[in-house]
């Protein structure tokens, strides 16, 4: 039988294990599994998958497995949890199978896709980044993180797919042979089909082949009633009444001196229900929807996307020929028409689309995720010169969604969908939709018989399905700021910056002054700062975009800026929003003094325009945290922008005792442990010292007795010996100048 361990999970503190499928264990820990750094483990949790094992750091206590946030969702587990790890069989994938966003599926060749996941160990139902595995040491990653983005853009490291099939069966390893592709059919080596218009598919690279449009075989969406487009009818209500002008009063608009052609750009967060939107409309208005996926003619060679959009357009023009109103539907416009490096079918594709839209009782209208993305073009007065945006939906809309979504289903009275919203801060409606298939599945497990859907259902759902829209978000869990232990003036002081701005925008109002931009948490590692972010943004039920300081930099010209203007785009959507900058010290170090190639100066002048630039940031608070505050560049610092520095401090003898008391807060203690005298021990103890002393304390009764049901203060003592102070007085003394410097 193999030997498998048995150890506590915590979320890797290494910015560079972020999405990297590892898993840090201790050197002893690889030494009793007879593992060897960089080979597989199969890790056990809520679920199975597998990682590659690292070494963490031999200081550490043995007791824990150091999971990267993808590891973490993989196996269903929170920290704190427990997972069982031992060796695993990896064999050479044969095959493999992913699914993905539109955007990712439509933009990368198979070639580059099995670049990307080269080297990581796979199991079907794991998520899996972008991210090449270049931590393993003589790993030859060459070009493949400029050829991501160049086909994606400046967010392919948010980019998450999904393994749906592996050949053969079991754990797997991607290597130059490898078969990869999409859940749709397309693999290295095939040719890719796409249905550009609904009807026949049309073969990559066959341009000799005609193209003409076939009505579609599968069966189209039915249209909702406009009463179930939650959160949109102000949208609905607008274009509705762009169409009647342009449907049935043309010879109006032509005496006002304004012509009758319509072209709307329909924009929002991937998922919010935009060609929903477009359908709903439409078909109120009586018109017929001729709808040209964009993603699977940008797919296609230039002949035959050019004759794909014709054929499109040729159809919208039978069905105006018969006295009836047509809309031409193009569904992610940015994928076919993109700003950056437009293809040279582009200009034809813009003509074909003007011929269109100035045919009588047509109407162009095209949705887009990232609207800055299309090409400008195709924004002139002579196309698309309107624009219609959906936001993303507050916790109200939410609700509505969900009553909605629901009330057709056997649901279990006393299911709070209040409750379920406030819960779920970024979700769209396919989010929402998602969430309901997998409590269903969950019912349907439960019981065979009687299903119905349930709280537990929904909420354990909760667990499973991420908001689309804010793929970097950060897992707050049942997290508030009474789970923080002490720091009473600290917990306080983000509450006035960060929460009052988002919960009292009137109270600013009524006392004339603006509510701050940002604040800066600072203070000696294993303080707490991440953690009082978690907490704080549990409290607010925020919607948070969490980012590693290394995440948004990129060696191309131009991308790293890219990233922050679509982080703080991103965080504009989902507004009321926090965005958090973890590391900001190396996002924004002081200008001038870098060496690469002056990167880190075009990232920080980026960051003070979106703080501090001409558009106003609204709802949208900004919080770093560092160790390291004086490399932060000042100008970030002034008022404005991070604009209130907040110290966090070490523990004293009475932090440290709330710490432990809410550490073992659901572990059992004899009555022989008094947390407050062994508190005044630890001198020098961050809080993560203190949180890891419990868990020592805990293993260790383990370790005497797996029937073991409380800790006692031998336990605690014994720890104590295991677990060493982490503060460096050097690096605390420094702090603690700076602090008194700004007091």
């Amino acid at each position: 039988m193999e030997p498998q361990i048995t150890l506590t999970v915590r979320l890797s503190p290494s910015a560079l294990d972020t999405r990297r499928g590892v898993v840090r264990l201790h050197p002893e820990v690889l030494a009793a599994l007879g593992l060897r750094q960089w080979d597989a483990v199969r890790l056990v949790g809520g679920r199975t998958s597998a990682a590659l094992a690292a070494a963490g750091d031999g200081a550490g206590a043995p007791g824990v497995a150091y999971l990267d946030d993808i590891t973490l969702s993989n196996t269903g587990l929170t920290e704190g949890s427990e997972v069982v790890v031992g060796p695993v069989e990896v064999a050479r994938a044969a095959a493999v199978t992913v699914a993905g966003s539109r955007l990712a599926s439509t933009s990368l060749t198979p070639e580059t896709l099995r670049a990307a996941l080269v080297g990581k160990v796979l199991t079907v139902g794991d998520a899996v980044s972008l991210l090449p595995q270049d931590l393993v040491p003589g790993a030859d990653v060459g070009e493949v993180r400029g050829k991501l983005s160049r086909a994606i853009g400046a967010t392919w490291t948010n980019e998450l797919l999904t393994v749906t099939a592996v050949e053969p069966a079991g754990v797997v390893t991607v290597h130059s042979s490898t078969v990869v592709g999409w859940r749709d059919g397309a693999r290295t080596g095939e040719r890719r089909e796409a249905v550009p218009v609904g009807g026949s598919p049309v073969a990559v690279g066959s341009a000799a082949e005609p193209v003409a449009y076939q009505p579609a075989e599968q069966e189209r969406p039915e249209p909702l009633p406009l009463a179930d487009l939650v959160g949109s009818q102000e949208a609905a209500r607008t274009l509705g009444e762009w169409f009647e002008l342009a449907f049935s009063h043309p010879e109006l608009l032509e005496r006002l001196g304004a012509r009758a052609r319509l072209g709307v750009l329909v924009t929002g967060p991937e998922g919010v229900g935009k060609a929903s939107l477009v359908r709903a409309v439409a078909r109120e208005q009586g018109a017929e929807v001729v709808e040209l996926v964009a993603p699977t003619v940008a797919v296609l060679e230039a002949n035959a996307a050019a004759a794909a959009v014709t054929a499109a357009v040729e159809a919208v023009r039978r069905h105006t020929g018969g006295g009836s109103p047509a809309v031409l539907l193009v569904d992610d416009l940015d994928a076919l028409l993109p700003a950056a490096s437009p293809p040279p079918v582009a200009t034809v594709v813009l003509d074909i689309l003007r011929r269109a839209v100035a045919l009588p009782k047509v109407a162009l209208v095209a949705t887009s995720a990232r609207p800055e993305a299309v090409d400008l073009r195709a924004r002139g007065v002579e196309l698309i010169d309107r624009e219609l945006a959906i936001p993303l939906p507050d916790a109200k809309v939410r609700v509505e969604l969900l009553r909605v979504l629901l009330r057709d289903l056997p649901v279990e009275p006393g299911v709070d969908l209040g409750a379920l919203a406030e819960r779920t801060p970024g979700f769209v409606a396919a989010d929402l939709i998602a969430l309901r298939r997998e409590a269903a599945i969950r019912a349907a497990l439960r019981d065979r018989e009687d299903p119905r859907i349930s709280t537990e259902d929904l909420t354990g759902a909760l667990g499973v399905v991420r908001p689309s829209t804010l793929s970097s978000s950060l897992r707050t869990g049942d997290l508030s700021l009474e789970d923080v232990g002490d720091m009473v003036e600290t917990k306080q002081a983000l509450t006035e910056t960060v929460l009052w701005p988002l919960r009292y925008p009137d109270s600013f109002a009524r006392l004339g002054v603006a509510p701050p931009r940002g604040v800066l948490l600072y203070g000696p590692p294993g303080g707490g700062k991440t953690f009082l972010v978690r907490a704080l943004a549990g409290t607010g039920q925020l919607n948070v975009l969490a980012v590693k300081g290394a995440e948004l930099m990129d060696k191309w010209v131009g991308e790293s800026e890219r990233a922050v203007r679509d982080l703080f785009r991103r965080a504009a959507e989902a507004s009321p929003a926090l965005i958090f900058l973890d590391e900001v010290d190396a996002l924004a170090p002081r200008r001038g003094q870098s060496s690469d190639s002056g990167v880190s100066d075009r990232i920080v002048a980026a960051l003070l325009t979106e703080l501090d630039g001409v558009e106003p940031l609204r709802d949208v608070v900004v919080v770093g945290a560092t160790n390291r505050p004086e490399l932060v560049d000042p100008a970030l610092l002034r008022p404005g922008r991070l604009e209130r520095l907040i110290y966090v401090p070490p523990p004293d003898a009475e932090a440290r005792t709330a710490i432990l008391t809410a550490t073992a807060k659901s572990t059992p203690l004899a009555e022989d442990v008094d947390l407050a005298a062994y508190a005044e021990t630890l001198e020098g103890y961050s809080a993560a010292d203190c949180a890891a002393l419990v868990r020592e304390a805990a293993l260790t009764a383990m370790r005497e007795s797996l029937e073991a049901t409380e800790v006692t203060s031998a336990h605690l003592t014994a720890a104590r010996a295991a677990v060493r102070p982490s503060l460096d007085p050097a690096q605390l003394a420094a702090l603690e100048a700076y602090a008194a410097g700004r007091g």
